[in-house]
């Protein structure tokens, strides 16, 4: 629902009921992620895409139903329809599974509240039962924060405590995923899935060397969703005018800066300057922190120097496998630009462990299994 939360904001504002269509399983090609939704308001009036245009119609008509009739919510499938690929399915081979709900703001107040915190920046995470007693489907419980405080309720004060326990964990990773909680008659008698809807502040993408490549890069990583930070010591070449899509240029040495920076397991961190100077101490420091990915710019004999002097800087084996290095994808990239893709194409790659390789030499559905649907809380972290 996140990804067209600035509209159910002003409708719950207005107290103006809809029907609230979410994606809650994807498999083979489906061309959307769980979480994705389509509302329709009283009016007749849709905003988002749960398929990419497939299966909008049937969609919006399940909607209109559910919204008139004021019925409980309703699970819907859709599929690749064999018989005739422009009928009411997914002409991509995938299938999806939707829950389709009437939302009234009046019965829900906390999502006015927490729609509001999406444009304010502030992270948060929905809980929506997708699976579980007719009577809870579609109840939502909003987790602010570092997860201690919450709104709403999934029904009783145990599954709100329980489920707040298992959103803390994707709350601080960033992932939209789906948990279970309940099962046990001592916590929470009654079993439930839920589909956590994750609002983070942006991953990082630190880029240290400011150079021609950083700028097509800072540009491209801004394009995916990062915020971007350049980082050099020299106050010539680290400056704002050289690099406009970069939210923030600092003028620091990198191993100082990266000593204070906040990072995760979401932040990626691309090296561009290829100077042992700043390299060493650079990477010496950044491969032993909880980070994505870690990418440095260079020859390959510039890769076997830096290896050898991280050696001797006492960097251990298992933590120069994680170095990328020399960065990016083989796509014989030349230009600053060029060379952007060929860095983000890699760091794309490396994060939802593609192989890299063209769609035409790789079997199997194009968008993979369903994440979500795997997903726990500890595997979140780890990733």
């Amino acid at each position: 629902m996140l990804n067209i939360a600035d509209t159910l904001y002003r409708w719950c504002g207005e107290d103006r009921p809809f029907a609230l269509a979410t994606v809650i399983r994807v498999s083979g090609s489906a061309p959307l992620p769980p979480g994705t939704a389509l509302a329709v308001g009283t009016d007749g009036e849709a905003v988002g895409s749960i398929s990419g245009g497939c299966v909008e119609g049937a969609v919006y008509e399940l909607c209109q139903q559910v919204l008139e009739s004021g019925e409980p919510p309703i699970r819907a499938s859709f599929g690749y329809s064999d018989d005739d690929a422009f009928a009411v399915g997914l002409t991509c081979g995938g299938e999806l599974e939707v829950l389709v709900q009437r939302i009234d703001p009046a019965d829900q107040p906390h999502l006015t509240t927490t729609l509001q915190q999406a444009s304010a920046g502030v992270p948060f995470s929905v809980a929506q039962v997708i699976d579980g007693p007719q009577r809870l489907l579609g109840r939502t419980l909003s987790v602010f924060g570092d997860g201690s405080a919450y709104d709403g309720t999934l029904g009783s004060q145990q599954a709100d405590r329980a489920a707040a326990i298992q959103v803390r964990a994707l709350l601080r990773a960033g992932r939209t995923a789906r948990v279970q909680v309940g099962g046990d008659a001592d916590t929470c008698p009654e079993k439930l899935t839920l589909l956590v809807h994750t609002h983070a502040a942006p991953p990082r993408m630190l880029i240290f060397g400011a150079v021609d490549f950083a700028a097509a890069l800072s540009q491209a990583g801004r394009f995916l969703g990062y915020r971007v930070t350049v980082c050099d010591a020299r106050p010539v070449f680290a400056t704002p005018e050289r690099f406009p899509h970069a939210d923030e240029v600092v003028v620091d040495w990198p191993h100082r800066y990266l000593e204070h920076a906040e990072v995760d397991a979401r932040t990626v961190m691309c090296v561009l300057t290829h100077d042992a100077k700043f390299d060493i101490p650079l990477l010496r420091l950044a491969l032993g922190l909880p980070v994505g990915y870690i990418g440095a710019m260079g020859s390959r004999r510039t890769h076997e120097h830096r290896l050898e002097r991280l050696r001797e800087a006492g960097v251990p084996k298992e933590q120069l496998a994680l170095l990328h290095s020399p960065i990016g994808l083989d796509l014989g990239a030349h230009t600053p630009e060029e060379t952007a893709i060929s860095i983000t194409a890699e760091i794309i790659a490396h994060i939802n462990n593609g192989t890299g390789l063209p769609l035409s030499r790789v079997p199997g559905p194009i968008h993979g299994s369903d994440p979500a649907a795997q997903m726990s809380p500890a595997s979140v972290l780890a990733a």
